[in-house]
């Protein structure tokens, strides 16, 4: 089996009869030896290794460009040079896979908007290997962070007859796009979901602590650079739990995940510090610090009108907080994370717990500087009666959602959970601006490739 990079220069002691394998990032060469840095994906650093003009496969070494694949074995040795302890003294060496002068991944600085057109490439680099990485590490947290608390994973439909906001933006799932809904596939309208919450409460309601964590779709004609129409969602649901119960497992679950960021990055973070946000680190240590403040949303818009600051967006009570508006609380006022509950039921789905004010429902929303909302949930409305008025007020069709009204009718407790946009997460703790640009292959209006 072969030796990974990362392993190598880890090692405590030098060894002999090392295999790896990799792809080439530079090469020069002298009359006599050639030194390559080989990388395998399996860390930022790449190894050096020492050619030998005399070894088998030298002659083979001048077609090993960047970008080519080869297979080294060799032996771990003490670094002569400077930047790492360990090298590689090549005794074989084999060309897998040539690279012909058109690569596209040349030795130079790449844009984004370049790299997004090769997206089947760009983990070769430095940078966006390093942000895979990191969405495999945050994914790894994210279970760990359930499974420590009793949480049951569970796995919710892709497609679905429900509407979960309520907002009529999803993609039809169908066989006979001409023909009628109950003549199609399913038998009735079918679409691709927009979130895991209305299944997930069912499992809620026999399990307790549930968590849902899977592919999410919207088919909103949307450009900005946080909004895609493909991305994954992170959806707990806790029975006999209360709003305020809502907002302590959210806040502690933001900051679990920024602190597993933080201690087990193992070098990837420094690559978001140098070229994307010289102050990542910072923000990130002061989020898992400071803790979180919290604010009825009656009170932020108060605070907001107050501020005599002019924004791009009014702001007033009963609409929705726009980012510009949630960032300015979280950097200017409260500066800090921030928990923002209680909202307008007029901007908010039918599904939320309406309090006794008659105004608002037990919603809330986590707010972080730089980015705004985060992660939004709300306490769940418990009582049928109230839950099918809100859904009739919604012109919802109630035959759809009988199973979801059964949950209030057979043994009701009060229950919440909220849901976080994995891609926005991923956004945060690296600094990166464009939702593009956290995802192996972006779905956007449009853009459908690879």
């Amino acid at each position: 089996m072969r030796d990974l990079v990362k392993h190598l220069l880890k090692s405590e002691q030098a060894a002999e009869g090392v295999e790896l394998s990799g792809w080439v990032r530079t090469r020069r060469d002298s009359k006599e030896f050639s030194f390559m840095e080989l990388n395998d994906g399996s860390s930022l650093q790449g190894i050096q290794v020492v050619i030998d003009a005399g070894i088998s496969g030298y002659e083979l070494v001048g077609k090993m460009n960047t970008g080519a694949s080869v297979r080294v074995f060799g032996d771990l040795v003490a670094s002569q040079g400077k930047g790492q302890s360990w090298e590689i003294l090549a005794r074989k060496i084999e060309l897998l896979g040539e690279v012909p002068e058109d690569f596209p991944l040349q030795k130079k600085g790449h844009t984004p908007e370049f790299l997004r057109s090769i997206a089947h490439l760009r983990p070769r680099t430095n940078l966006y290997g390093a942000m895979f990485r990191m969405r495999s590490r945050l994914s790894y947290a994210v279970h760990r962070f359930f499974n420590e608390r009793d949480f049951t994973y569970v796995h919710t439909p892709i497609i679905t007859a429900s509407d979960c906001e309520g907002a009529g933006e999803m993609f039809r799932v169908t066989t006979n796009e001409a023909g009628k809904p109950e003549e199609d596939f399913f038998g009735k309208a079918a679409y691709l979901t927009v979130s895991g919450q209305l299944e997930g409460e069912t499992y809620a309601c026999a399990l307790s602590n549930i968590y849902t964590f899977g592919p999410t779709f919207r088919a909103e004609n949307s450009n900005t650079t946080r909004h895609a129409a493909e991305f994954w969602m992170i959806e707990p649901e806790m029975a006999f739990c209360d709003l305020e119960g809502d907002m302590d497992l959210a806040e502690e679950f933001m900051q679990f995940l920024v602190e597993d960021v933080l201690d087990h990055h193992e070098g990837d973070l420094t690559i978001f510090e140098k070229f994307v946000d010289k102050g990542l680190r910072a923000r990130l240590e002061k989020l898992v610090s400071s803790g979180f403040a919290r604010m009825s949303y009656t009170e932020a818009v108060e605070r907001l009108e107050k501020s005599g600051k002019s924004f791009e967006y009014p702001v007033e009570w009963g609409i929705n907080l726009q980012s510009e508006h949630e960032r300015y609380l979280c950097e200017e006022v409260v500066k800090g994370p921030l928990t923002v509950y209680n909202y307008p039921k007029s901007i908010k789905p039918f599904y939320m717990r309406a309090n006794d004010d008659g105004k608002t429902v037990t919603a809330m929303d986590v707010l972080v500087p730089g980015v705004g909302e985060i992660m939004g949930g709300s306490q769940r409305e418990e009582r049928y009666d109230l839950l099918k008025a809100a859904m009739e007020h919604h012109e919802l069709d109630l035959a759809n959602y009988d199973w979801y009204l059964d949950l209030r009718k057979y043994g009701t407790v009060p229950h919440a959970g909220f849901g976080a946009g994995f891609e926005r997460l991923l956004m945060y703790v690296t600094g990166m601006q464009n939702i593009r640009d956290v995802i192996p292959f972006a779905r956007t209006p449009g853009n459908c490739e690879f």
